[in-house]
């Protein structure tokens, strides 16, 4: 059953349509440009596979590839294009005798006339509802000018136009000089870009720079390459996704970490845990995930820094059962390898996350790993803050970790991202007594006030535990805390 008559016409690639709010209008042409190697062609044929998905006839006019290579490319992603009409459009060899050579004509002249007649031959044909011209680089050579392309460019438009067929234009951006024209006559314009970092894979991101009459999401957009051909990764904006929810405490399933906190967490909120290297962040962090998974919800955890098998193995001296909430879906616990992962991709794991496994506590373990998949250090706030704004919203508690330089001393973060959080706890080393131990404070609370104390913690067989507020502290704010008093509330070695 056809859908030709319907308004939009579907790209197939995930993520393409909500960046065009729809997808492509039909009976007009689009221009797909981008430097070789970016994924026009992938895109270009998800989109007349899933016109040929709808019942509609498709045409791919291929002037710079074999049928040969886009049927290979096509089978490398699992794909049988046989309900794809492909025309490989080579211009005859004999098609200039000696005595064209010798008229006045150019030999261009002809090629151009002789190329364009096919094109139309091909279309009659076949009467396709969608097409693919792949690419305008070479019309653009036949034609040799500005002038003779931009009057063949319109001619196809105009020709395509009566027939109301939906057209996508391939530009491989090869010419020295940057020609424009198609962009004046296309109807939309999308660019690819391709960026290769000092280490890791290639990054790949695009961006709609023109749509008449339609409202698209601006700015870029990751997207990937994959087995399953593009994905493309809308740029995530906070306050489209906002959600009714009660705001409640929710308990972080100690007693003394919720006095410290004031009562606990509110639902809805970020959390930032930031210390030195070793100070038991990560295993901070997974006391929430453990109340909240006891508590009958659903939890997410993002893994850039630790091995998982590690982390099971860690996270299971303390009582806590990883793997026993992974198979019990709940816990979602994932590894992210930095150095492959785009932010625009991971933006999409966290959201899918939240909207389809309904995790309310979402743990992103580290924000050092985080930064190493960005670029700039600008890029990398703002991501943080659509993010976080983007969780908050939907109603998830966020639980941040980030490690600073350094272990004791002037400790500096990679990153500052403590005025985006809510909740800021601070994890020190410190000695008394001729053992190193651990501090814990809270420095900022914005939904109600907090202990202004500081706690020595452990982590042992029973998890995390934290003492009695210590009063006699110097040095804190100078990252060197010193205990000057006696050790009456100090932690005993059988309460650990």
């Amino acid at each position: 059953m056809s859908d030709a008559g319907s308004v939009e016409a579907r790209t197939g690639v995930p993520g393409l349509d909500d960046v065009l709010q729809g997808g492509l209008q039909r009976g007009r042409v689009f221009l797909l440009e981008g430097s070789p190697g970016t994924g026009k062609t992938t895109i270009a044929t998800q989109f007349l596979m899933e016109g040929a998905k709808a019942g509609e006839r498709t045409l791919y006019i291929t002037l710079s590839e074999t049928e040969d290579e886009l049927r290979s490319g096509a089978a490398s992603h699992g794909w049988d294009l046989k309900d794809v009409g492909i025309f490989e459009l080579v211009p005859p060899e004999n098609l200039l005798d000696e005595q064209h050579q010798q008229s006045l004509l150019y030999s261009s002249d002809l090629e151009l006339g002789e190329t364009t007649k096919r094109i139309f031959e091909a279309f009659e044909r076949v009467k396709p509802h969608r097409v693919v011209i792949d690419s305008l680089s070479e019309i653009r050579l036949l034609a040799q000018s500005s002038l003779r392309y931009r009057r063949q460019i319109l001619s196809l438009k105009h020709y395509f136009a009566q027939a109301q067929t939906t057209v996508l234009m391939l530009d491989d951006l090869t010419m020295e000089v940057m020609d424009k024209t198609v962009h004046s006559i296309a109807h939309g314009v999308f660019r690819l870009e391709e960026t290769a970092p000092d280490y890791g894979a290639e990054r790949r991101r695009m961006r709609v720079l023109k749509y008449r009459g339609r409202r698209f999401r601006g700015g870029f957009h990751d997207f990937a390459l994959s087995n399953a051909g593009a994905h493309v990764f809308p740029r995530l904006v906070s306050a489209e996704h906002k959600l009714g929810f009660k705001r409640e405490v929710i308990s972080s399933g100690t007693e003394r970490l919720d006095a410290l906190l004031g009562g606990g967490v509110e639902r809805g909120s970020s959390l930032l845990i930031i210390g030195p290297a070793g100070a038991g962040k990560s295993l901070l962090a997974l006391t929430f995930i453990k109340s909240a998974v006891a508590r009958g919800e659903t939890a997410a955890m993002f893994v850039f820094d630790e091995e998982l098998g590690l982390l099971f193995d860690r996270a299971k001296g303390l009582d806590i059962d990883l793997q026993a909430m992974v198979d019990q879906k709940r816990l979602h616990i994932e590894q992210v390898d930095a150095a492959e992962l785009s932010p625009g991709e991971f933006s999409q794991r966290v959201r899918r996350c939240v909207e389809q496994r309904g995790a309310q506590t979402v743990v992103l373990d580290s924000l050092n790993g985080f930064q190493a998949a960005m670029p700039e250090e600008n890029a990398l706030i703002l991501h943080m803050h659509e993010l976080l704004q983007f969780l908050n919203r939907r109603g998830a508690s966020t639980i941040l970790t980030v490690a600073q330089h350094g272990l004791v001393g002037d400790m500096k973060a990679p990153v500052d991202v403590t005025y985006l959080a809510d909740t800021v706890i601070l994890l020190r080393f410190f000695e008394a007594f001729g053992r190193v131990r651990r501090a814990i404070s809270v420095i900022k609370k914005r939904a109600s006030a907090h202990e202004d104390t500081i706690r020595e913690y452990r982590i042992g067989q029973r998890g995390v535990t934290l003492g009695e507020p210590l009063t006699e502290f110097q040095g804190v704010l100078r990252g060197v805390p010193t205990l000057v008093g006696n050790s009456r509330d100090l932690l005993k070695a059988e309460e650990s």
